[in-house]
């Protein structure tokens, strides 16, 4: 039995079902943990500051954010990694070039290339953003984190990268022509490590759960990671233990066969 300490959560597609709540069986589970005094933390693409609501709901305040750009422990800000401002520029030049539109993330808000596009306003919509405002050069140096709306599937290909970054579609249903700017030396992976190393835990009394593309080194960071029955097909590959759906007590099963919970 080992002496886990640490669990890192996903939250679309593994605490959030499809239709934005929480199962009773995720939110008991949770409070199980904090009982059992096992630290649970938020790892999320999405802004901090857009995610206050679920984190009050269950009662977390420790958090990687923006894929792993921005790390908050017990309220207090630990690490901070922005964007380059160059890598930035290249991005909006190549959306601009080919009509797509760029969300940018800071830890304050997050600024869109176009704030009545239809498209941009699906997106806003699907991931509760309200922190809104047009995009201007003044707040690039802030830049935690980006996601590509492009008008295709294959509009990420347009994007050519050196090496060190990459860009991951976003797995919900209707999204699928987003991308998520991923840094390969600033993900939720690096996060974790970070934040374990921060903390003393051992990487063998971690546990973490996801869904997406994006998790993939999340779950290579910790002792036990979890694939949701629903994530993307090709993280399974990536994870030591597949669990079931979001709809159907993913994170309770997981933490169940692990032997935290009856």
């Amino acid at each position: 039995m080992h002496n886990y300490k640490i669990l890192f959560l996903d939250i679309d597609g593994t605490i959030l079902r499809p239709d934005d709540t929480i199962e009773e069986s995720t939110k008991s589970a949770i409070e199980e943990m904090k009982e059992q005094h096992i630290e649970v933390v938020l790892a999320t693409g999405r802004p901090i500051h857009e995610i206050s609501e679920i984190a009050d709901e269950l009662k977390i305040t420790s958090f990687i954010g923006y894929n792993g750009a921005l790390g908050i422990y017990e309220g207090k800000t630990i690490f901070a990694e922005p964007m380059q401002a160059s890598e930035v520029q290249y991005i909006l030049d190549v959306a601009k070039e080919h009509g797509h539109e760029v969300v940018l993330y800071t830890s304050e808000k997050n600024y869109l290339t176009d704030l009545d596009s239809v498209l941009v306003k699906v997106f806003l919509k699907q991931f509760h953003l309200r922190k809104n405002d047009i995009f201007t050069e003044q707040v690039i140096n802030g830049i935690l984190g980006m996601t590509i709306i492009t008008n295709g599937r294959l509009g990420h290909e347009l994007y050519v990268f050196d090496e060190g970054i990459h860009l991951s579609q976003v797995n919900i249903e209707g999204m699928e022509h987003c991308f998520d700017v991923i840094r390969d030396r600033v993900n939720k992976g690096v996060g974790v490590e970070f934040l374990l190393e921060r903390l003393g835990i051992e990487r063998e009394s971690s546990i973490a759960f996801g869904d997406g593309m994006n998790d993939k080194e999340m779950l290579y960071a910790v002792g036990d990671g979890f694939a949701m029955g629903n994530a993307h097909p090709d993280l399974f590959q990536h994870a030591k233990h597949k669990t079931t759906e979001v709809t159907d007590s993913g994170i309770y099963n997981g933490l169940k066969s692990l032997g935290l919970l009856k």
